[in-house]
């Protein structure tokens, strides 16, 4: 027995399952799955440039008869779908589970995406657990119906299973299968005539997986109070149990395909039951299509991440409340004191340029007090956009566009962006902000970074010469803190008829081995209360109520940026002892 998060309990479930290989590439709240599989012995686990090239890695190991899992996160799928909707015609050999998390709430992604109906589109299973025992458990069961059916498995997670503890037994590690080649090419090419067969396939192992639904192990009914039924899955359903445990209920592990016959078991008699489920009414939708009545949740119920007191509210038929204000004070997010991507967007606010932006650490300067990025879509967009407004704007506004983007996602899927600026003749600067890792989802390897998820020394792929090789001639390496070097760089940039390219490097302050320099500190009777340097959003710098600047020099981490903003040389650096 052991007390594991969800994600760590779905890496047990792997090893124990027999994985040979895990791939994914990481984003909160899935990245620790990967992490937690790598600690364990007899398999490999890796971090690949993004989602869609993990499934692809996955697809030729199971083809081979390998177990795999793949981990992303529910925007990652979006990235993978390709891939994934034809390995649903395809099918596999060894057991595959994809562990997908979505972020209900939105505590760090772009939107609520309920991974679903990928499902339902693609016609693939879906488990959901709802809690660390039943994560390892279904993690299990995943590559048992993964290889019974010869179907991918989705394993459907949200941000509190993944992220809480409950005990976990645990149990053994299962021989993994053998392997070899094995030419099958009307089942592993998909030109249209062999595709149109696996359709035809497809469509009978969906009918068979919605028979094994109804004795499916994790679909079950608890007997309370049978005026009360409530039908619901994963955490929503320990979200019902605490709001109304003498309720009678059928709870779903397998939520697509449906066990019909249940249902309608479930449904009969006077009592219609109440349907709880987090995000959109997918099982709302599924069930009401059989013809089977239930009650569901308000529209507002369907926004945001579900709690005790909500579920509470729906079951009695109440309007969602606003949650009452915190007494605690607001704490919003800010890069760290010492962030390497904290002069480059100084530098791009003193230009007044509209900046196009990406996934990451950096997306924090869309926040006061820097306010320095205008637009965020999805991984690489940052790159695509800014060629499209300076395709449509006139001249002089359009010089007046920059796009930034990490090292990692210039590498997930940035590249193309570039390409095309390059192929199409475009002018313009991005900027790829080189902090040397995957920072905000947890420090992750990555291409360039020269390790693996493993901690294998690997090739460190070269940003400068990718740049050079897609057809960029104007490359730029500046360390990030180097405000003037970085504005005469830009300044060049900005009216070139070519396309530029600055890479601000500097390693994030956070990462192991990087050690801080001396601190700063402001002398005294220098400093004047222009307020500039705190328009940095340093988190070392505060003001008196005279506007007067210190630092605190245990926070600061010497990384002079707020030196190189001050206009009366106040701050100064703290001699060495």
């Amino acid at each position: 027995m052991k007390l594991m998060s969800g994600n760590e309990a779905v890496a047990r479930g792997a090893w124990e399952a027999g994985v040979t290989l895990g791939a994914g590439y990481p984003g909160t709240p899935s990245s620790e799955i990967l992490a937690a599989l790598a600690g364990y012995s007899g398999l490999r686990a890796q971090w690949c440039p993004n989602e869609k090239v993990a499934l692809e890695v996955a697809s030729g190991a199971s083809w081979a008869g390998a177990r795999v899992l793949v981990t992303m996160k529910h925007v990652g799928v979006n990235v993978a779908a390709d891939p994934l909707f034809t390995l649903a015609y395809t099918g596999v050999r060894g057991g595959m589970v994809i562990a997908v998390a979505d972020d209900p709430g939105l505590q760090s992604s772009q939107n609520e995406q309920d991974t679903r109906h990928y499902a339902r589109a693609a016609r693939i299973p879906v488990l959901e657990p709802s809690d660390s025992r039943e994560a390892r458990e279904m993690t299990l069961l995943g590559f048992r119906i993964s290889e019974q059916f010869e179907t991918p498995v989705i394993l459907r997670l949200v941000t509190r299973i993944s992220h809480s503890r409950t005990v976990v037994e645990t149990g053994r590690r299962r021989k993994p299968p053998a392997v070899r080649i094995v030419r099958d090419p009307r089942r592993q090419v998909m030109i249209p005539k062999y595709a149109a067969d696996r359709h035809v396939v497809l469509e009978e192992k969906l009918e068979r997986l919605a028979r094994f639904a109804e004795t499916f192990p994790g679909n079950r009914v608890e007997k309370g109070d049978p005026g009360r039924k409530i039908i619901t899955s994963g955490i929503a359903y320990q979200y019902c149990r605490e709001a109304d445990p003498g309720a009678t209920y059928l709870k779903l592990g397998l939520v697509y395909p449906l066990p019909r016959r249940m249902l309608e078991k479930f449904a009969r008699g006077k009592t219609r039951p109440f349907l709880v489920e987090e995000l959109d009414p997918f099982l709302a939708t599924e069930i009401r299509a059989m013809g089977i009545g239930v009650r569901s949740k308000r529209r507002e119920y369907g926004i945001g991440e579900l709690d005790p007191d909500r579920v509470r509210n729906l079951l009695r038929n109440r309007a969602d409340k606003t949650p009452p204000p915190s007494p605690l004070p607001p704490r919003p997010p800010v890069m760290c004191a010492g962030c390497p991507h904290r002069g480059v967007y100084w530098v791009l606010k003193k230009l007044k340029l509209f900046v196009t932006g990406d996934i990451g650490c950096y997306t924090l300067g869309a926040l006061p007090p820097l306010s320095a990025l205008d637009t965020c879509l999805c991984m690489g967009a940052g790159v695509g956009q800014s060629e499209g407004y300076r395709r449509v704007l006139p001249p002089a506004e359009g010089r007046k566009v920059a796009a930034v983007i990490g090292d990692s996602t210039f590498l997930h899927s940035g590249i193309t962006g570039l390409i095309d600026i390059v192929y199409n003749g475009n002018g313009g600067v991005v900027i790829i902000l080189d902090n040397r890792t995957t920072a905000m989802t947890g420090h992750q390897e990555h291409p360039a970074t020269g390790r693996t998820l493993m901690g294998e020394a690997a090739f460190p792929v070269s940003l400068e010469k990718v740049c050079r090789g897609v057809g960029v001639k104007r490359v730029g390496v500046i360390p990030a803190y180097d405000l003037t070097a970085l504005e005469d760089f830009l300044r060049d940039s900005l009216d070139r008829p070519e396309p530029s390219v600055l890479i601000a490097r500097a390693p994030c302050v956070l990462l192991k081995g990087v050690k801080k320099r001396p601190p700063y500190r402001v002398e005294a009777g220098k400093c004047v209360a222009c307020g500039l340097c705190l328009k940095s959003g340093c988190p070392a710098l505060s003001a008196d109520g005279k506007g007067l600047v210190s630092i605190e020099e245990p926070v600061c981490t010497g990384c002079a940026v707020c030196a190189g903003i001050c206009p009366v040389s106040a701050i100064t650096r703290v001699a060495e002892h």
